[in-house]
């Protein structure tokens, strides 16, 4: 099996190439190999690496840049998105591909499923949006994984910048009317890898293609987050820095009194019965998925 992965240097990309490596020959690629945003280059790419499966978590994920960014944001998210499916459809090839809980404008009270009307605050979640119908018009055997406050042990996210300004601040204000699954890059590859296994030698009558949540199970606060992100690191018997969290209060804080240049919905969490029913199995509680995480990064620099 010849497997074709996107943003391999990316925050998920990374977390998924030594899982896929073991399933087959994988080219991975990065921005710098594959301009994403020219067509041309995309299918050059497929046709050249002739993959089986392709992996594509490579998106422009800058969401308070996309607001002045609007075309790059729609030629990453939605555009290469699309040319990517058809191109796998072309070939017979399975696609993954990973969407946002951004396309809800969070106004519904319970969680989200699959078949809720999408309604994007943001140029980011219009991008992405415009990107899961581009792959669902290409057809084939594609997966969508609609996921959610993505973070993991290594990139830029909400975790990382936490463990830095528990270091430098004595207060941390952070919002706590915006509620979700924090989902790590971890679980969310070796639920990729467990698709692409059980999946991709399936005929497309037999290939259950479409949408799907897959997201850390439970609830959380972006502040209730932080908090345990803190008291995981203060409780690390192992982290260099375990000992000089200089935090000494998080207070909660309305999205109103933390004003961002793209809005965020308040509700993002999304139901994965769907994905539960069709594969038969679930990603862990964000909470387990947080020690996990804790446990690569002591793994990492102890």
């Amino acid at each position: 099996m010849r497997i074709l992965l996107t943003g391999a240097l990316g925050q998920l990309g990374s977390d998924l190439l030594p899982l896929l490596q073991r399933q087959g020959e994988t080219v991975a690629v990065d921005r710098t190999e594959c301009d994403l945003s020219s067509p041309a280059a995309i299918r050059r790419l497929v046709a050249e690496s002739a993959p089986d499966v392709i992996v594509n978590p490579a998106a422009y994920t800058a969401v308070n840049e996309a607001e002045a960014q609007p075309a790059l944001a729609h030629a990453i998210n939605a555009t290469a998105a699309g040319v990517l499916a058809e191109e796998a459809c072309k070939r017979g090839a399975m696609f993954v591909h990973y969407s946002t809980d951004y396309v809800f404008d969070g106004r519904k009270t319970g969680e989200y499923v699959e078949a809720d009307q999408p309604n994007p605050l943001n140029v980011y979640g219009a991008s992405k949006l415009a990107g899961e119908q581009a792959v669902a018009a290409a057809g084939g055997r594609y997966l969508i994984l609609r996921t959610s406050w993505v973070y993991g042990a290594n990139g830029n996210n909400f975790l990382l910048t936490m463990r830095r300004l528990a270091r430098e601040r004595e207060e941390l204000k952070i919002v706590d009317d915006q509620v979700g699954g924090p989902t790590s890059s971890i679980q969310l590859a070796q639920a990729t890898d467990r698709l692409v296994r059980e999946q991709a030698g399936k005929a497309p009558s037999e290939f259950p293609a479409g949408l799907y949540h897959t997201t850390a199970a439970g609830r959380v606060s972006w502040c209730g987050f932080a908090r345990a992100i803190v008291e995981s690191f203060r409780g690390s018997r192992v982290l260099p820095d375990s000992g000089l969290m200089k935090v000494r209060n998080i207070a909660g804080i309305s999205s109103r009194e933390y004003p961002t240049p793209a809005a965020r919905p308040h509700n993002s969490v999304l139901s994965n019965r769907k994905f539960e029913s069709a594969f038969g199995f679930c990603l862990h509680d964000w909470q387990d998925a947080l020690a996990e995480v804790m446990r690569e990064i002591e793994r990492r620099e102890s």
